[in-house]
């Protein structure tokens, strides 16, 4: 049997950028994308911690080092720029692997890995 489990997250994130003229998604800084295991195209959860919406969308590399968290489309309807958001990934494992799994968890400070 497969169950859904928390793959990897970036706790508390403020939004950058929110551009409602974009097809969706989610920009995302690569080294915030990298310390918390994402790649492109990857469905997220996202949580606002502001306002407490939380939606789905997929990842888009934003530009390494930049601290860019944009919303893009009709997603930037459930954020603004300065909002705390939570971004999830989730991995469907076998349950036997998902009691020994470790999640990775990133609490960037600024939007940046500190090192």
């Amino acid at each position: 049997m497969l169950i859904e489990v928390l793959k990897s997250k970036l706790h508390c994130v403020q939004v950058t950028e929110a551009n409602l003229n974009y097809m969706g998604s989610i920009t995302i800084d690569e080294d915030l994308m990298d310390a918390a295991n994402l790649i492109a195209g990857e469905k997220v959860q996202i949580v606002n911690n502001n306002n407490g919406e939380r939606f789905e969308t997929y990842i888009i590399k934003g530009e390494r080092g930049s601290g860019c968290i944009c919303l893009n489309g009709a997603a930037a309807r459930k954020c603004v720029v300065g909002d705390t958001v939570i971004i999830i990934a989730y991995a469907l494992m076998d349950f036997e692997e998902a009691k020994s799994y470790n999640p990775v968890v990133v609490f960037p400070v600024d939007n940046k890995i500190q090192k």
